[in-house]
């Protein structure tokens, strides 16, 4: 039993990705790509550094801000790097053990950035219900703990995947797909893979099924709520706190509902359809993100606004 596993396991030892190998303008697309990382490095540090260096930028809603950034660097580091390398470098090989462990990395992250939406969708609603009791509900240190708690629930809820991938007979040593994920893994195997499949598609109901319906629920009870105030500015002003995070649910799970709702109705994906889905929804997020809180957020728009005309005054000076 041992032998033989380990014999499978190391049998291919290096894999060669060939899901760009039929597309045309490889270079523009490995440019995109790159541009595209750079943004999100940039973007999220800046949102980082300004929350951080600044104490009174330490609450609770800009602490789970905080946690979203680093999410989003390790969620498009865990694939773009191999895209950039792939249509740029022209490097394709990638050892077997490195592609698991992206694939965890870039899953953990995925599941992370899940439940980070849902922590800010409870500080809006909290935020929303009861402002006075805000501050006493959702303290700093609570804010943490949650957070803590969340990447310790995405890293052990993915641990089964690790330990199926490890487990598989690998006789084949190309992929057709863009990045190493569990999917990507697990049809490059030499077995039947939709057994394997189970447990994913568990995880999914959870993560789709289970949040996305509670983000949903809390902004039923946020409207409400709002619609329930004669003010109308104030009624302005509870939305425009709420506009931010639903363009970031929209751009996270827009692009995983696109493909269950097209699988549902039995629309099959090409190959070069499903990469680019796939490739949509590991650099959307992560890029739309960072704007969306920093120019939406009051307190970090006028955080950067002050930093930026204060070094203009100073290089004009």
């Amino acid at each position: 039993g041992c032998n033989t596993f380990a014999w499978n396991f190391s049998s291919v030892s290096e894999l060669t990705i060939i899901g760009f190998d039929h597309l045309s303008h490889q270079k523009l697309i490995g440019s995109l790509i790159i541009i595209t990382y750079f943004l999100v490095l940039i973007c999220t540090t800046t949102n980082l550094s300004l929350i951080v260096s600044d104490r009174h930028l330490h609450t609770p809603m800009c602490i789970l801000i905080c946690n979203l950034s680093i999410v989003d660097i390790i969620f498009s580091t865990s694939c773009s790097p191999i895209m950039i390398s792939v249509l740029l470098s022209e490097i394709k090989t990638i050892s077997l053990t490195s592609c698991v462990a992206r694939m965890y990395i870039h899953h953990v992250a995925d599941v992370t950035e899940c439940l980070a939406l849902t922590l800010m969708a409870l500080d809006r609603m909290i935020a929303i219900i009861s402002p006075l009791r805000y501050h006493s509900i959702l303290t700093n240190s609570r804010t943490i703990i949650l957070i803590v708690l969340s990447w310790l629930l995405a890293m052990g809820v993915l641990i089964p995947l690790i330990t199926t991938i490890r487990s598989l007979p690998y006789c084949q040593p190309f992929i057709k797909y863009v990045f190493c994920d569990y999917a990507t893994l697990l049809r490059t195997a030499c077995v039947n893979p939709e057994p394997y499949f189970l447990y994913p598609v568990i995880l999914s109901l959870w993560l789709l099924g289970g949040h996305f319906s509670f983000i949903f629920l809390t902004y039923v009870v946020i409207i409400v709520t709002v619609l329930r105030l004669a003010n109308r500015q104030s009624r302005k002003k509870m939305f425009s706190t709420c506009i931010s995070h639903i363009i970031v649910c929209m751009s996270f799970y827009g692009p995983k509902l696109v493909s269950i709702l097209l699988t549902r109705i039995g629309v099959a994906l090409t190959l070069t359809e499903r990469n680019a889905v796939v490739t949509i929804a590991a650099m959307l997020p992560p890029l739309i993100n960072p704007f969306t809180y920093c120019l939406t957020t009051k307190q970090l728009r006028e955080r950067l606004i002050k930093l930026l005309t204060r070094n203009r005054v100073a290089s004009v000076k």
